[in-house]
Order: C-alpha cells, then structure tokens, then sequence
C-alpha cells in the first residue's frame, strides 16, 4: 500500500511553499513520525513528518516550489518488510576462499638485514634472464644491467671499450672501475666531468622586464535569497516606506528587578519547574503600560484605526534562516510562569523548525531582545501592521547619579519605534517611562510565586 505524502496547508493566504531539503534519499526506510523533508514559506520554516513506516519513493526533488496540497512523495508500507528481509540476507557472511599462497621469483630473493631485492641480486637477475652469449662472438653486443648502465652514462664512457667478466659477458660495475682507473679512461672519464660541470653550470641571463600579473577577481558567493529571507527582507521595507517611523530611548536602573530575581529564582523554579528570566518582567510591564496608551496597541487599516482589546506580544527569537516573531497570546492572562514557559517552547520548537504559521500571526505588540547578543543600543523596525515595537538591550554597569551621588548601577537602554500616524510623540514618550518605571519597581507587578 503507497500512501500519498502531501504538503500540508499552513495558512489561508499561503498558496505555495518551497520544499527545501528532504531529510531521507529515495528508496530509504522511514519511520513513522520521522521528519520527512523541510517545507519553507513566506512566513516560517517547519518539518513535515512521515504519517506512516515505509520505503520513501520521492517524486518531488529538494529545492523547488510546490503548490499547497501537491503530492512530493509517497511512502510504501508494504515494501518496508520486504525490505528488512533482504537486507537480513545481504548481511549474511560470504563463502570464504582459501588462501592463495604468493609466488616468489627465486631471482628475487630478498636481502637478508633489509628484506629488499639487493642492486648486485637485481643485475644478476636480469643477466639469467638473458641468453648467453658466444664469447668467440667478436660482434656480440655486451650485457649491461640497470645499475651498470647509470654508471656508464655519468662518467661518460664508452661501452665497446670495457670488456665484460661476468656471467655471459655481462659488464659489471667492477668492469666500469678498473676501466675508469687504466690510463686510456682517465682523459674521457676527465672530458665527460667537464662537459657535465658545462652543462650544470647555469648561464648569466638578460634580466628581462617584468610583465605586469593579471588582476585575479576577487573571490564572491552567489546564492538565491530563501522565501522567508525574502519575506523578511519585503516586509521590513514595507514598514520603512509605508510608516512615519519614529524611535524614543530612554535607560532602566535594573539593580532592583535584578535583585528581585535573584532572590525568588530557587523558589520560582521549584513551584513551576521553569526559571526565572527578565523577558516575563517586561512583557508584563508592557502590557500595563499598553492598558493606559491603547493607541501603540491599535493599527491603521485604510482610513481607520483598529483598537485591539487583547493583549497579544510578539517575542522576537533569532533562527539559523531569519529572525522569528512567535506571539504570546492573551499575555495579559499569563502569569510569570506561563509566560517564562512560553517564551521556552517557542526557543525550542523554532530551534526544531516546528513553529506553525498560526502562531506567528495574530500580534498587537512586539518586543526584540538584542542585548542576548551583546548589543548596547538599536533602533527596531516596526512588525507591520503594528505600531509600537520595544527593543531591549545589554545589561552594562555604568555611572549614573542618584540623589546627588556618582554611583554603579546596572542600566539597560531602551528603546519605542512607533508609527507616528497613530502614537503622538508625548505618549510614545510617555509610554516608555512607564515601562521604566514598572521595572525600577517591580514589587507594583504581582509576582505569582
């Protein structure tokens, strides 16, 4: 039975996704639940895994676009038994040969210390090899092995002159020698060095003008942008182009808020088995602070204002392929727990490329923390349609006064891009102290501990 593997629907306006990667090669095994293949929008990035165990037969390769609803795949239930089947006879040991014994050449045999075919044993060899020869042959032509024949070529020799005293006539190296060593050898041994000494001796070159080197192009990477890069790229242009974007600063005293944590975090972990972080503490002085500008939490359709009367925030979380805003539904009625838990699975599952596409729609407000990365200040870019996106960053000791006095205190800036269609700059201005103040007093959130 071959089962149909579709690409599921992951949104009313997304008609089309592109199928990345398949995680297995056709004709392998699968498991059921097994993550088939990477599915990428205009939105998210998710694992489609396999409905049922069975033989992959894969129809659609990684790296094109599908239409939503298209068969790339289908998975054959029935062939995965028959597979293991084989597979148990494939692994079955085969017959053994015997061994063959290795031929030696008995004009081969290895010196005794070393194990190696000696030079003297390899011309005696080769000597054997060759039919003996008449002594009384006046124009026989001598035997000369490898070695021999070296020998002769550097010093220059002439071969008809050296008589052979080894098997068959062979000329030796002891042959070359004595030669080399007679009066008649000496003058030719001598010419041959000189000729040799000429011909090593490098000649004096005309320096020549250097020729300018080619210019090599410098080494570039060109790749195609991934759809949700795409998106990424699309929509922070269109927040750029179609908003009157505005950014407001200001910095936290976090000492007290820091103190807080560290004093409840063994308990908090205890009663709700998830740590304690800072992200909670600002969600809920967010959402305080978007109960008294309802504007920053409302958006422009048309010619029309939309005020939302929920409290959904958006929690900026960096993937391998892009920035991720999953929203945290109906903050407003989280506690610290629920809130700290959330902000974990959503790290989790985007991590697992296993976030869906309805819970990263849907938000009134967003918060971006740059400061995990090490950023001090920034200016975010709006999460269109929204209004109000806060950014967050590094905790830093830094001097500041306080009553009077130069002191250390951990600060935080801070930082409200608004759309100042809808957010007038006092209330932006506002807005953010608010905040500010929430968190330099956090005893005035409630703590559910």
């Amino acid at each position: 039975m071959k089962i149909d593997i579709k690409v599921p629907e992951v949104g009313e306006s997304v008609q089309e996704a592109l199928l990345a990667e398949w995680y297995k090669a056709d004709g392998e095994t699968v498991e059921k639940d097994e993550p088939l293949f990477v599915l990428e929008t205009d939105k998210v990035t998710l694992e489609v895994p396999a409905e049922q165990s069975g033989v992959l037969e894969i129809l659609v390769q990684g790296g094109e676009t599908v239409a939503v609803g298209k068969v790339v795949g289908r998975i054959d239930t029935e062939a995965a038994a028959a597979g293991k089947t084989a597979e148990t006879a494939d692994q079955e040991p085969p017959a053994e040969k015997p061994a063959e014994k290795p031929v030696e050449k008995a004009d081969e045999a290895p010196d005794a210390e070393t194990g190696r075919v000696t030079e003297a044993e390899a011309d005696k060899a080769e000597a054997a090899a060759k039919p003996l020869e008449d002594e009384s042959d006046t124009g026989r032509t001598p035997v000369i092995p490898p070695s021999v024949r070296r020998l002769i070529s550097e010093e220059g020799v002439d071969v008809s002159k050296i008589r052979g005293t080894g098997p068959g006539g062979m000329i030796t190296k002891g042959d070359v020698i004595l030669y080399l060593e007679s009066g008649t050898a000496e003058k030719t041994s001598q010419k041959a060095l000189e000729t040799r000494e000429t011909a090593e001796t490098p000649k004096a070159e005309t320096p020549k003008a250097e020729t300018p080197k080619a210019e090599t192009p410098e080494a570039v990477t060109r790749k195609p942008m991934s759809p949700i890069r795409k998106r990424i790229a699309s929509h922070l242009l269109d927040a750029r182009q179609n908003t009157a974007m505005l950014t407001t600063f200001n910095e936290i005293d976090m000492s007290r808020v820091k103190m807080l944590r560290e004093r409840l975090k063994e308990d908090f972990f205890r009663t709700y088995d998830v740590r304690l972080g800072f992200m909670s503490f600002f969600i809920k002085a967010v959402v305080a602070a978007l109960k008294e500008f309802p504007e920053v939490n409302a958006r422009i359709d048309g010619d029309d204002i939309v005020y939302h009367h929920y409290y959904h925030i958006g929690i900026a979380i960096g993937a391998e392929k892009g920035l991720v805003v999953p929203v945290i539904q109906h903050a407003d009625q989280l506690g610290f727990a629920g809130i700290e838990a959330a902000i974990v699975d959503f790290a989790k599952r985007v991590r697992e490329n296993k976030v869906t596409l309805s819970e990263l729609s849907g938000g009134t407000f967003s918060i971006t923390n740059g400061g995990i990365y090490g950023s001090l200040l920034s200016t975010p870019i709006l999460n269109m349609p929204q209004s109000g996106i806060l950014g967050m960053h590094k905790i830093e000791d830094r001097p500041v006064a306080i009553d009077g006095e130069v002191v250390i205190r951990p600060m935080m800036y801070v930082a409200l891009s608004y759309d100042h269609r809808i957010v007038d700059g006092k209330d932006a201005v506002t807005f953010l102290r608010r905040i500010k103040e929430f968190i330099e007093t956090p005893e005035r959130i409630m703590m559910e501990i």
